[in-house]
């Protein structure tokens, strides 16, 4: 299994890191027979797994459950579990309660928290001073879609991109191991990952980053359309289509169940 040190040893060393979303078991089992270094329980379980139009409306129970489900699934593989929606934006005491809840139900590895706010900042002092390991989020953060104007490349011009600097040096100094760069351009996410003894996880922030992340049902396929930055490496929406297409046409014309699958 992965640990922070031998992650932090990967940016060293200059090896990529490789991560991918994950939220049931069957998916958990399958990815930890992979050489996968690190699975998201991520608070996009709101949108893939829940078909909501965003990630504001998960609950911690629902981020504890799906938690627990993946470690079930992926007793081999590092993994970080996102702490959800005013879960950590109330009070840094808040924060670690909801952080230790996560770590004691789910048997996580670590937590994630997007921004660099006051709150947050010290929300993440407090989490990695009671010995639990934090993953940041800055660029484009889901939670913050209404702040944010939509689903917006950030850092595109030098005030913005100066604040992410800014940002992403006060997350590794709050304590983060490692942090999310999100729709951010490459230029500025290549001269983030340089400036940061962290490594950087990116989505949609180019080739530069010490790793990369995406939702696995993206990556698999199975939706029609996504974001510009994922690359589909499957076609499993159209094999799940013709597999059930053949499933119906076995039904209906009595060749399934046959000898074979019959008692």
């Amino acid at each position: 299994m992965e640990t922070v040190a031998k992650l932090l040893a990967r940016k060293q060393a200059g090896e990529k890191i490789t991560m991918l979303t994950c939220y049931s078991a069957s998916m958990a089992m399958a990815l930890n027979a992979t050489a996968i270094d690190t699975l998201l329980v991520g608070d996009s379980l709101a949108t893939v797994f829940q078909g909501k139009p965003d990630t504001l409306s998960v609950t911690l129970s629902e981020m504890i459950y799906h938690g627990a489900i993946v470690r079930r699934g992926a007793p081999d593989k590092f993994i970080v579990v996102d702490l959800p929606f005013m879960s950590y934006q109330i009070n840094p005491e808040k924060s670690l309660t909801n952080a230790g809840k996560i770590m004691k139900q789910t048997g996580a590895n670590a937590v994630k928290l997007e921004g660099a706010s006051e709150v947050v900042l010290e929300s993440i002092r407090r989490i990695t001073t009671a010995g639990i390991p934090v993953v940041g989020h800055l660029g484009f953060t889901p939670q913050g879609v209404h702040s944010l104007s939509g689903y917006r490349v950030q850092g595109k011009d030098q005030t913005s991109a100066e604040k992410l600097k800014t940002e992403a040096a006060l997350v590794e100094q709050a304590g983060a191991f490692a942090v999310v760069l999100e729709m951010i351009p490459a230029q500025l996410a290549k001269t983030l990952t340089a400036s940061l003894t962290i490594p950087t996880i990116g989505i949609g922030a180019g080739p530069d980053c010490d790793g990369q992340v995406l939702v696995l049902d993206d990556m698999l396929g199975l939706y029609p359309h996504a974001p510009k930055f994922v690359k589909r490496f499957a076609e499993l929406d159209r094999q799940i289509q013709q597999a059930a297409a053949n499933y119906i046409a076995g039904v209906k014309q009595g060749t399934f169940p046959d000898a074979e699958h019959s008692f």
